[in-house]
């Protein structure tokens, strides 16, 4: 069973689990096929889990069967598309364009990664998409996908080995 994403009507995103259904925020530009990087579009398309981040300092270690691994204040991921790292975790300082893992704001608190554009890697086609705590008002996120922090949490001790996120193109 995936965790399937879609528009709803009036910039309103739902995501669906099996009978569950909980409010979603997307990129700015909505789910659309032709996403890259910086396009503020969600990714149309089928993504595996990868692995789960949290911060140990806000958050107990989820219940999941991801690969956990507790954020520290010098990762990063890499959204420079001419570096070797793109899109990949990488240690700071680093010297191209990167995200900060360790934010001040919650919504990377709990964070999964997508397996968009990881095998293989192909520069510019986007990077850090993420499955990831949503701001209070479900502002949009650069590309990826947010619950609230209690849905998430919920998503996660449900979520199997066989789950993947689908993103569902707008119409």
């Amino acid at each position: 069973m995936d965790l399937v994403v879609k528009h709803i009507g009036d910039n309103v995103y739902q995501a669906e689990f099996g009978d569950k259904k909980w409010r979603c925020a997307v990129g700015p530009n909505g789910i659309r096929s032709d996403s890259c990087e910086g396009s503020g579009k969600s990714p149309a398309g089928r993504w595996p889990l990868r692995q789960l981040f949290y911060r140990a300092d806000r958050t107990e270690k989820p219940v999941s069967y991801l690969k956990s691994t507790i954020i520290a204040e010098d990762m990063g991921w890499c959204d420079a598309p001419s570096d070797p790292e793109y899109n990949k975790l990488v240690k700071l300082p680093f010297a191209a364009s990167h995200e900060k893992m360790w934010m001040d704001a919650d919504v990377y608190d709990v964070v999964v990664v997508l397996g968009h554009n990881d095998d293989p890697v192909v520069s510019g086609a986007g990077s850090a998409i993420f499955l990831h705590i949503a701001r209070p008002e479900y502002t949009p996120t650069a590309g990826c996908a947010a619950l609230s922090k209690e849905d998430l949490l919920e998503f996660l001790a449900l979520a199997t080995p066989e789950t993947h996120l689908q993103f569902v193109e707008q119409d």
